[in-house]
Parts: structure tokens; sequence; C-alpha cells
């Protein structure tokens, strides 16, 4: 049996203000609004891009088009995997052509889900521009992947993880880094 050791290290208040944050640099970043789609990857990213697109709302009046993502049959990992996979399904409902269609996922650790994501995307079409913001970018890259609005850079080492839990799905907002102890 593992032990873990949990230290918080963003709360509801901390993450609020990332939000908006990386909503104010996807704006400065991206001058026409009205282009902008947002697409979260499931399941953590999608209620952080419904977030990003209400902040966005709040700072222009002007509603972005949102989406989310399903990547599990993309992953190259999804066949290793011990856990059966529960497919939530894409809802990409509008045209992506020639929009810039900015990817929200919770953490960037080795950059392959983000790989994945934008595997599946080409059978949706094909933005002007993809561009990928994340709530938190704990390093570790496998393949080379940057993004390009970070809420908080939380550098792990070998055993450390990063746990997001956000209210739409986890009844509480909060990042937790969580450092897994040998076998007892």
């Amino acid at each position: 049996m593992s032990r873990s050791k949990r230290k918080r290290i963003l709360d509801s208040g901390d993450i609020n203000r990332k939000i908006i944050r990386i909503s104010h640099e996807i704006i400065e970043k991206n001058t026409n609004v009205n282009n902008i789609f947002l697409v979260g990857i499931l399941s953590r990213g999608e209620p952080l891009a419904t977030r990003i697109r209400s902040s966005i709302k709040k700072i222009t009046s002007k509603e972005v088009q949102l989406g989310s993502l399903d990547i599990t049959f993309h992953r190259d990992d999804f066949r290793e995997r011990l856990v059966v996979p529960q497919v939530k399904g894409t809802s990409i409902d509008n045209d992506i052509n020639d929009k810039v269609l900015i990817l929200v996922d919770d953490v960037l650790y080795t950059g392959r889900t983000i790989r994945a994501a934008m595997d599946e995307l080409n059978s949706f079409g094909r933005p002007s521009k993809i561009q990928l913001a994340v709530l938190v970018d704990r390093g570790h890259r496998e393949v080379p992947i940057r993004a390009d609005f970070i809420g908080a850079n939380i550098p792990t080492h070998e055993g450390e993880h990063i746990k997001v839990e956000l209210e739409e799905i986890d009844k509480i907002d909060s990042v937790s880094l969580v450092n897994y102890k040998g076998k007892k």
C-alpha cells in the first residue's frame, strides 16, 4: 500500500485569478475575439474552458464558441492502461475552419495528451491556429509542446503529481502537489 502526502498549492480564489489572467492574455494575443473557439479537453479542461469563456464575455461582452474533446482513443497509451476507458464523446458543433482554436486542459505534463487532442481535431477541420491554455504546467515534456497561456508553473520531481479538483466535477476548487511515498 502506498502512502501519499498532499500540499495545497492553489485554492478557489487563486484558480479564479489564474482564469481571469489567462482570459486577458487570450484577448491580448487574439485581437479578433469573434474568431476564438475554445475546446476543453475532457474531463477537467471542459469546465476550465467554460470558465474562460465566461471571463472573456465579462471582459469583452462577446461570446466565444465552445466545444469539448474526448481524446480517449487517440492516446498512445490507451491500450496499456489498466482501467476501462470512459468515453464521453466529443462536442464540437460549429465549424472550426479558419478559427483560432484554443485547447484548454488542467495540467500540461508530457505533452502526449495535447498531441492526441491535435490528432482528434484533424477530423473536424483546419483551424487557422491552435493555441494551448493550461491551468498548471508541471514540466517533464516528452514531446515538443508548450503552452501559450499558463495559470501556474509548478515544477515536479519524480514521485510527485499535480491533482486538480474543480467544483463542477469534484465539488471543490483546489490544486495540490501530491507526493507518493514508497510501498508500505
